[in-house]
C-alpha cells in the first residue's frame, strides 16, 4: 500500500510561494528594473498566473543568473506541476547562493524520494526535524512515512505517523493512513504470535479478544476459560473472563459466575478501580444498593478520573436525591470522556431536574449528536463486515 501524498501539493505551494515573498524582503535587489520584473513575478503568482510568473522570474534570471528569488519560485512551480527534475535545478541553484534555504533543501528531499534518489531518506529525516512550517512539514512526514512503510521499516514509520495525527487530529488521509500502519502492526505481531506460541494463554486471550470484537460473546468466555487453564496467573484475564461473562447474560447464573470471577482476580492482582465498578455492577443487578454504592464509592477512591465509577456514583447519588452531588460527577464524567453518550444523557436529566435549563439542552444536543455519529460508525462497520463475509464465501466457492 502506497500513501497518495500528491494530495497535499497544492498546500505546499501556497505555503513555500509566501515564503519567497518573504525572502525578498531579505536580499532585496538594488537593481531598480530586477525589482520591478520580480514584483511582477509576484504578483503574477498572486493572480495564479503561472505562465506569465514562470516569463517574469526568468527574465530576472536574463538581468541576474544567480537571483534566490527567481529560481526558488520556479522551483515552487516547477514542483507543483510534478516536474521533480525542473524543481530541482531550479533550487539548487537557489540553495548555492542561500544555503540555508531548509524549505528548499525540504522540496528537494520530496523530489529524491519521487525519483528514487538514494539520498532521500537522509535528506528527509533531516528536513522532518528542521523544519518549523507545519503544512511542508506534514508533507514531508507523509513522503519519509510513506518511504518507510514502502521498505517494510514499520518501526521507523510509526513514530512519523503518531507526530503527524498529533499535528493534524483532523486530517483525514493521515487517519486512513495511521489506521492502515496500526492494521498491519497489529497482523504482524498476531502473525508472529501464532506462529511462536500457538497454544498458549496469551493466543488464547487474542481469540478471546477477537471474538468479542466480531460480537461473539460465548466464543470469546471459551477462550478466555482456555487461557486462565493454561496460566491461572495471567494478569487480567479474570477480570476480563468476568465482564464478558456479565455483557453475555444478567441472570443469576451469569451474575455468580462473574463474582467468583472478580474474587479471584482481587486474590490473584490486588484491588482496583474496574474491579470494583464491576462489583458494584452485580450489587445494582441483585438491587443491593447499599453495596453497590460502597463497591462504586470505593472505586472512586481508588481512582478518582475513572468515569465508570463517577456514573455509578451517581446513579446511586439521585436515587438517594443527592443532585448536585450528582451534578458534580457527572460533569467530570463528561469532562474525561467527552464521547460518552450515556454520561451526558444522564448530566442532561440531573440539570432538567435542578433546573439549569442552559446546560440541559446543551447536553441533550451533544448527546443526540454522539448517538447519531455511533449509528452512522455502527452502519459503517455492519458495511465492512457484510463485504468480509462475502469475501469469505466467495473463498469457500473456489475451494469447492
Amino acid at each position: 500500500m502506497r500513501f497518495g501524498s500528491k494530495q497535499l501539493a497544492p498546500l505546499i505551494f501556497c505555503a513555500f510561494a509566501l515564503l519567497f515573498l518573504s525572502l525578498r524582503a531579505q536580499t532585496a535587489p538594488s537593481n531598480a528594473e530586477l525589482a520591478a520584473v520580480l514584483e511582477r513575478g509576484q504578483a503574477a503568482l498572486k493572480a495564479k498566473n503561472q505562465p506569465l510568473a514562470i516569463e517574469q522570474f526568468r527574465a530576472a534570471l536574463k538581468l541576474d543568473p544567480d537571483n534566490v528569488e527567481a529560481h526558488a519560485n520556479l522551483g515552487v512551480i516547477a514542483f507543483s506541476h510534478g516536474d521533480c527534475a525542473g524543481a530541482e535545478q531550479e533550487f539548487h541553484s537557489a540553495l548555492r547562493v542561500a544555503p540555508t534555504l531548509t524549505k528548499a533543501q525540504a522540496l528537494v528531499a520530496i523530489c529524491e524520494k519521487r525519483t528514487g534518489n538514494v539520498s532521500a531518506e537522509q535528506d528527509l529525516e533531516k528536513a522532518f526535524a528542521d523544519l518549523k512550517d507545519a503544512k511542508l512539514r506534514t508533507q514531508v512526514g507523509v513522503e519519509l512515512a510513506d518511504l518507510y512503510f514502502q521498505q517494510g521499516d514499520l518501526d521507523h514509520t510509526l513514530p512519523v505517523v503518531h507526530s503527524l495525527v498529533e499535528s493534524n487530529p483532523d486530517n483525514v488521509d493521515l487517519l486512513f493512513f495511521a489506521q492502515r500502519i496500526y492494521s498491519e502492526l497489529a497482523d504482524n505481531t498476531m502473525n508472529k504470535l501464532a506462529l511462536l506460541a500457538p497454544d498458549s494463554a496469551r493466543m488464547q486471550q487474542l481469540i478471546a479478544e477477537q471474538l468479542i470484537n466480531a460480537g461473539d460473546l460465548k466464543g470469546a468466555i471459551e477462550h478466555y476459560r482456555k487461557a486462565i487453564a493454561i496460566d491461572p496467573r495471567l494478569p487480567g484475564m479474570h477480570f476480563e473472563l468476568a465482564e464478558s461473562i456479565l455483557e453475555s447474560s444478567n441472570d443469576a447464573t451469569a451474575q455468580a459466575a462473574a463474582q467468583a470471577e472478580l474474587e479471584a482476580a482481587v486474590k490473584a492482582e490486588g484491588d482496583n478501580a474496574k474491579v470494583e465498578c464491576a462489583f458494584g455492577r452485580i450489587a445494582l443487578l441483585r438491587s443491593r444498593n447499599d453495596e453497590a454504592y460502597a463497591r462504586y464509592k470505593r472505586a472512586y477512591e481508588l481512582n478518582p478520573n475513572d468515569v465508570d465509577a463517577q456514573l455509578g456514583l451517581a446513579g446511586l447519588l439521585v436515587d438517594q436525591n443527592k443532585l448536585k452531588d450528582a451534578l458534580q460527577l457527572l460533569q467530570s464524567a463528561v469532562q474525561a470522556d467527552p464521547m460518552n453518550g450515556n454520561a451526558h444523557y444522564r448530566l442532561a436529566r440531573v440539570c432538567h431536574a435542578l433546573g439549569l435549563t442552559e446546560e440541559e439542552q446543551k447536553e441533550i444536543k451533544l448527546y443526540q449528536n454522539l448517538r447519531a455519529t455511533k449509528d452512522r460508525i455502527a452502519q459503517l462497520y455492519r458495511q465492512m463486515n457484510r463485504r468480509t463475509e462475502a469475501q469469505d464465501e466467495g473463498a469457500v466457492d473456489q475451494k469447492q
